[in-house]
């Protein structure tokens, strides 16, 4: 993965500066494993995921080697580090922002995250009852006007509260997973840096939510 994603900094012209240290050898499907794995204990002995932070610390303080990138809501009860089963110190490399979006500054981030630290799974994960998800369907049923910047904000949360209106089920859980699922194919297809990656088949961009009564986390795509 390492020469990969530096033939493919040369082949975009990024610079090489930033491609130090080793990378993860874990790969997508590897990663995907390893998410439902550690979910899969935080649902059933949520008690045993904790982590010796002070080893944990010296261990990577000179270089991290993620093997997932999850861009998750900024709400608080969303921590993907717990809710993974308690993933340690340089394991994930997150984003997070309300309503899980892929704005400019998320975006470079998880493109810095594909390219220079050689990650192979990239998960946009939405979750039960969003606050953002709910302001866009306001927006889109109601025309609803919110101050300052969050009107700019939810925007682009709106076209998938359209498109999951009338459908059966919940109004918001559906616009939800119908975000996540856009915002994955956004991150895959419109970012020139992990389209290439995606298309040489050596990083997956998958949907996902996350349930806050279950604790559960559903993969979608």
């Amino acid at each position: 993965m390492a020469a990969a994603g530096l033939a493919a900094a040369a082949s975009l012209g990024a610079p090489r500066a930033f491609a130090a240290g080793a990378t993860t050898n874990t790969t997508a499907d590897e990663a995907l494993a390893k998410l439902k794995a550690g979910n899969q204990k935080y649902v059933s002995v949520p008690e045993i995921c904790t982590a010796d932070l002070s080893t944990q610390r010296e261990q990577i303080a000179e270089a991290q080697a993620p093997w997932a990138a999850i861009l998750s809501c900024a709400d608080s009860r969303v921590p993907p580090e717990l809710l993974f089963g308690g993933a340690g110190l340089g394991e994930l490399f997150v984003a997070r922002n309300a309503g899980n979006m892929a704005d400019t500054a998320t975006m470079g981030t998880i493109e810095y995250g594909v390219e220079h630290l050689g990650i192979p799974l990239v998960v946009v994960m939405a979750h039960e009852r969003c606050g953002a998800v709910a302001a866009a369907c306001e927006v889109a049923t109601k025309g609803t006007k919110f101050p300052g910047s969050i009107g700019p904000m939810i925007a682009a949360i709106v076209p998938a509260a359209k498109a999951a209106y009338g459908k059966p089920g919940d109004f918001v859980d559906n616009a939800a997973r119908e975000s996540a699922k856009r915002t994955a194919i956004k991150i895959a297809t419109q970012s020139p840096i992990v389209s290439h990656f995606v298309k040489d088949k050596k990083v997956r961009v998958v949907a996902a939510r996350y349930g806050l009564d279950d604790g559960g986390v559903e993969f979608l795509t």
